[in-house]
């Protein structure tokens, strides 16, 4: 009976203790300290240690481009003490886009800088998202001015198409059919850079004909496919033009398989790695770009400084990016930058 005493004692206190965690308040019984609680309530701490949370939403994370602006963003916030939430679909598409700017507003985003792949069709998502006193944001790529307070752009558009045009003229002797390579169907970067191409075509060089225009989705392999069937539709065409960073190289690969190196020209955008044995092997002679990790820098650092009641000013000079240019709501970084055989070399990424 003494041994029997304390067991029994010792289980009735354990039955009281459990019935009292489980019925007492009417809830149920929660482990209160275990490795995975501790992680949480450790990562609940961290965050809650930021003045701000900024969420950014690319075109597509799977593209060598958008990686490259996710590591200078992140390097930024790291610099200024934000939190950052980098988040979209591996693909660009606009149905995805919108999902993730859903998440984010859900997880309580203080600022959203989005990367627009359809300028109408995220109108309506971001002015919900405005509604909810969260403050909004484009780069890269605009939306409709309604539905946002700033677009942090690459380059002045014009100045971007104009030189494109310029480029692609150059190399074929200002006459003959080109095409154009854009990216998503509805993204006003592209449609803005095809606009000012089009423009500079009809201004100075009449002999030079734009025989179609193909979206390809910022999708390498729909690119290449596109390439191929316009070497092949038009026996005539001169040139291609490539305005995102995987039609480019992609078009390059499409003449070079064709056969096609040395009549058929290339321009366009895309980043030195893609680019560099297309140049090398001179089925390309120029490609342009910017530093797409200075605009992920830029985009962070100008989306703190909105959270502080600060706005751009132009010829502002931004740490890690250098001066910037303020044209009415629009916040330009700098100037285009063409890679060559000769220095291509020079840069990596």
């Amino acid at each position: 009976m003494y041994r029997r005493t304390p067991i029994i004692f010792v289980l009735i206190l354990m039955l009281l203790i459990t019935s009292s965690c489980e019925f007492g308040e009417g809830k149920q019984y929660q482990v209160i300290y275990s490795s995975d609680t501790e992680q949480q309530l450790a990562s609940d701490t961290k965050e809650e240690s930021f003045v701000y949370t900024i969420g950014m939403v690319p075109k597509a994370t799977e593209n060598s481009y958008f990686n490259q602006v996710e590591d200078g963003a992140r390097e930024a916030a790291k610099d200024l003490g934000v939190q950052l939430l980098y988040e979209g679909s591996p693909v660009a598409d606009t149905d995805q886009q919108i999902r993730s700017i859903r998440n984010l507003m859900a997880r309580g985003v203080d600022l959203l800088a989005v990367s627009a792949n359809d300028l109408q069709k995220l109108a309506p998502i971001l002015e919900e998202v405005r509604a909810r006193n969260i403050r909004v944001i484009t780069w890269d790529s605009d939306a409709v001015p309604e539905a946002r307070e700033w677009f942090v752009n690459m380059v002045d558009p014009e100045t971007l198409g104009r030189h494109l045009m310029d480029s692609l003229a150059l190399q074929m002797g200002e006459q003959g059919q080109y095409a154009v390579l854009t990216g998503m169907k509805g993204a006003s970067n592209m449609d803005e850079w095809t606009k000012w191409m089009k423009i500079q075509n009809e201004e100075y060089y009449p002999h030079m004909t734009l025989v179609q225009t193909v979206a390809t989705d910022d999708d390498s392999q729909k690119a290449y496919s596109a390439s191929v069937r316009l070497l092949q539709d038009y026996p005539q065409l001169k040139g291609l033009i490539g305005s995102s960073a995987v039609a480019t190289p992609a078009a390059a690969q499409a003449v070079l398989d064709e056969g096609e190196t040395g009549q058929v020209r290339i321009v366009g955008l895309s980043t030195p790695n893609l680019m560099r044995s297309y140049l090398h092997n001179g089925i390309v002679e120029n490609v342009t770009l910017w530093s797409p990790k200075k605009l992920g820098y830029l985009t962070v650092v100008l989306a703190k400084n909105l959270l502080d009641g600060v706005s751009p000013t132009n010829g502002e000079t931004i740490h890690n990016v250098g001066e910037i240019r303020v044209k009415n709501d629009t916040v330009i970084m700098g100037e285009p930058l063409d890679f060559t055989k000769a220095n291509v070399d020079e840069y990596d990424f």
